[in-house]
């Protein structure tokens, strides 16, 4: 059964960091600025409160759906866009879509499982080949906005990401595109070395089998092989997750391997950390006879030192290391496969 949306109105009474006033209390909120426009100090809204209502973790803040004061009087659309994203919802906009791009052949891809791996994929990368543009692809499975993620905004500010597309359902991305096999073929379009594609942040789940967004990198994976792409798995690894179906090898990355129809490159770091045995033996059963483990070096102090995000689920690089070493050895593997190193 599908909930209703469960709307309310309020009033904008801190803008950073994004606070409103809800019948009196006072709520943590987040706006999509892109798509709705500046929130001020006074404005009027009407936010969505199902999230803070239900005490959820990642998505534990009121989102605003409108801004009552200025939003109604905003034209947003431009341009000659006519594909709509978000389209057949009261959010429904205009896009320019990025497909028909110069096809992106013998771009490698890089498959994420989860949007914590994007910065350690992206500095390992960047250490192991400097130079190299690498761009996002955002998929499904995690956060939609494309604005909502710090970690991009800071990887392209610091020029470890090339590029961001936003793949259907995902929207607000520098490009649009309609699907990730889409996205994949724009690569190199775009100018793009390699790919790294993934869900945004707050990763959705039922605690079940199938029924999470992790799921979303088979169909990357999928996408990828389709086009004739190296395809490298950025597994899901923890030294100390708290949860047995994540421990050493998540049932996310155990599930996909299962999946996939055809063989794809896991990335296994190399690394002398609590778990790693555990977890090199269950990636090893996982990979079985179709897939490929790549074992590589990792600088894990190094990257402690980035100034780029070290903690997970509320867990630093101390506490999980493993969490982090995984997607440190798949951009390694990306630079590799971009150097024609053997492996």
């Amino acid at each position: 059964m599908t909930g209703r949306l469960k709307l309310r109105r309020g009033v904008v009474i801190s803008a950073d960091p994004l606070e409103v006033d809800v019948s009196g209390e006072r709520r943590r909120a987040w706006a999509d600025e892109v798509l709705l426009g500046e929130m001020r100090e006074g404005d009027e809204v009407v936010v969505n409160v199902a999230a803070l209502d239900l005490g959820l973790g990642s998505g534990g803040f009121d989102v605003v759906h409108l801004n009552l004061t200025r939003g109604l009087d905003e034209s947003g659309v431009q341009g000659d866009a006519h594909v709509m994203k978000l389209n057949y919802t009261s959010l429904q906009h205009p896009v320019e879509p990025v497909e028909g791009s110069e096809q992106g052949k013998g771009v490698p891809v890089a498959v994420l499982p989860l949007h914590g791996h994007l910065a350690p994929a992206a500095w390992a990368l960047a250490q192991a080949a400097p130079g190299t543009r690498v761009g996002y692809v955002q998929t499904g499975g995690g956060a939609l906005p494309g604005s909502f993620s710090r970690d991009v905004r800071e990887l392209r500010d610091r020029g470890l990401l090339a590029g961001h597309i936003t793949a259907a359902p995902a929207f607000g991305g520098e490009h649009e595109a309609l699907s990730t096999v889409g996205a994949l073929d724009a690569a190199a379009g775009l100018g793009w070395d390699a790919v790294l594609a993934g869900p945004g942040p707050g990763i959705i789940g039922s605690n079940t089998e199938f029924g999470h967004g992790g799921m979303a990198a088979l169909e990357s994976a999928h996408a990828a092989l389709a086009l004739r792409r190296r395809t490298i798995l950025s597994p899901r690894l923890s030294s100390s997750d708290p949860r047995e179906r994540h421990l050493y090898l998540s049932h996310h990355t155990f599930t996909v391997l299962e999946l996939l129809l055809d063989g794809v490159e896991v990335a296994v770091p190399d690394v002398e950390v609590p778990g790693a045995a555990e977890a090199a033996g269950y990636l090893a059963e996982a990979v079985g006879e179709r897939h490929s483990l790549l074992r590589v070096p990792i600088d894990l102090d190094g990257y402690g030192a980035s100034g780029l995000p070290t903690t997970t689920m509320g867990r630093t690089l101390t506490e999980d290391p493993l969490f982090f070493a995984a997607p440190l050895a798949t951009g390694t593997v990306l630079a590799r496969s971009l150097a024609g190193q053997g492996l």
